[in-house]
């Protein structure tokens, strides 16, 4: 039976795409998941993955064609049922290869990482060459900058090769193994075509990408001074935009003061120290929350709120609450609809810049920071504002064990427009949050502490907690961030008035 590989969706408001390149050739077998061919738009290069193991039967849509999204781009059929005499002639030509009897290797690919995520980081390898595995059985994991992807086998066979090993950086649709159905006659097999990539990108014969080549022409660039990172060599618009970048910081560098190395340990301390290298998602941590002090104008504003209302009604109906709803009645649901509630007066804390304009948000995506064993993260809970209480905690305890298992998608952690952090669950009384841009506002909770306080001209001992509001002084101004806490505080200090909305 005939499968059809259409064009997939290209992202938002993009309808149409050019068809750039073919890695396939009608009559060449493809396994699951291995690059076909690849699309342009306005603003991004997506690959298209083979959706089933066969042989690319035809190819309808013409390197250079402009196609629309769910448009017919070529037909796969099942191994020795293509129609054409091509794609018979090619299985007598491998038989050669590997005995009779034993299946084609297969490539284990890199799958889709994400909107935006080009490379990984394998981490962890759960087989080793020579194990045999069954289909769909773990055997790897790679690590981005915010999750980690597990990568099964796309086959039953035994590991043949391991082409990336621990530690190694890979590519999107980038290949990290191979498979063999038989007892190791892959092997021979796999030699060529591991010999193919490195022939073709000696030789630059590999067509560039039109963007990149477009690119080049307009900064007057040489082809051969560009670095490809694309499959076999091939350079991409992005290894343009990047040669741009690094010709025009070369100047900058050089005359910039190198950065001072770090002072020798004495000897007795350097046996004692243990050199480990940042993972993705630590690194990807500290150049984000440096990119943020280094962008917005980072003010934090601080209030206190008295607890003892909130904690009242949580323990009045925590039981009940737990009991109907099957989730457990925290305090994150109380600031989250506390935020929201201020959030509506004070539309600025939930907005965003864009060059020379401000994005208002008609809507509430909250982020609810997370630790992780891995570093922090931040899973967003859609469209909040129209939840309730027991929405949210469930969707919060669901992200938040994901989060701490890393089994979170890229897309779940993006597109917030307001975050709350809870440094109290670890003991914090007080602290500044940093800003996750490109959101404006962020709310720090802290530990819930006694102290005695003034009430009615009497001293009192009330459970009380720091909130700490950090914002981006370039939008919200000192009055709007002051107003925003206080209507926190209200509302958290008397929560009827989440419920008569005042």
């Amino acid at each position: 039976m005939t499968t059809e590989v259409r064009v997939p969706t290209l992202g938002e408001s993009v309808t149409e795409a050019t068809v750039a390149t073919w890695f396939k050739k009608p009559g060449d077998a493809v396994a699951v998941d291995e690059m076909l061919c690849e699309l342009e738009t306005d603003k991004v290069t997506v690959e298209v993955p083979s959706p089933v193991e066969g042989v690319l039967e035809d190819i309808v849509a013409k390197e250079g064609d402009t196609v629309g999204v769910d448009a017919l781009l070529a037909n796969i059929a099942p191994a020795g049922e293509a129609g054409s005499t091509t794609v018979e002639e090619r299985p007598s030509a491998a038989k050669p290869a590997a005995p009779s009897g034993d299946a084609a290797p297969v490539d284990v690919m890199v799958p889709t990482l994400g909107e935006s995520v080009t490379e990984a980081t394998v981490s962890t390898w759960f087989k080793k060459v020579g194990d045999s595995v069954q289909q769909d059985e773990m055997l790897c994991e790679l690590e981005t900058d915010k999750v980690s992807v597990e990568v099964p086998a796309p086959a039953s066979g035994t590991l043949t090769e391991i082409l990336a090993p621990e530690g190694s950086t890979v590519e999107a649709g980038g290949k990290l193994a191979v498979l063999s159905g038989g007892s190791g006659a892959a092997a021979p097999a796999a030699a060529p075509a591991d010999a193919a990539p490195a022939a073709s990108s000696g030789s630059k014969d590999v067509e560039d990408a039109p963007s990149a080549k477009k690119a080049m022409a307009e900064a007057g660039l040489d082809p051969k001074s560009v670095p490809g990172t694309g499959k076999d060599g091939r350079v991409m618009k992005e290894d343009v935009t990047a040669a741009i970048a690094a010709a025009k910081s070369a100047p900058a560098a050089a005359s910039a003061p190198a950065a001072a190395p770090r002072a020798p340990s004495p000897a007795e301390d350097a046996a004692r120290e243990e050199r480990v290298k940042m993972t993705r998602l630590r690194q990807t941590i500290a150049r984000r929350l440096k990119d943020a002090q280094n962008t917005a104008a980072i003010l934090t504003t601080y209030n206190e709120v008295d607890m003892t209302e909130t904690m009242a009604l949580r323990s009045q109906y925590k039981e009940l609450f737990e009991k109907k709803h099957g989730v457990r009645l925290g305090f994150m649901s109380f600031f989250t609809k506390a935020c929201v509630h201020a959030l509506k007066e004070v539309p600025e804390v939930n907005a965003e810049i864009d060059g020379t304009d401000v994005v208002y948000k008609n809507f509430v995506h909250m982020g609810i920071a997370a630790g992780t064993p891995q570093g922090l993260v931040v899973p967003v809970i859609r469209d909040v504002d129209n939840k309730s209480f027991a929405e949210i905690e469930g969707e919060i305890a669901e992200k938040g064990k994901r989060a701490r298992d890393g089994k979170l998608s890229m897309a779940e952690m993006q597109g917030g427009t307001f975050t709350i952090s809870n440094g109290g669950v670890y003991g914090s009384l007080m602290s500044s949050p940093i800003l996750n841009p490109p959101q404006s506002g962020i709310l720090g909770m802290h530990k819930i502490q006694d102290r005695p306080m003034v009430v009615n001209g009497k001293i009192e001992i009330r459970p009380m907690m720091y909130l700490a509001l950090s914002y981006d002084h370039r939008i919200v101004d000192g009055k709007g961030a002051v107003t925003f806490l206080v209507r926190v505080k209200e509302a958290l200090e008397d929560p009827r008035r989440l419920l008569m909305d005042l």
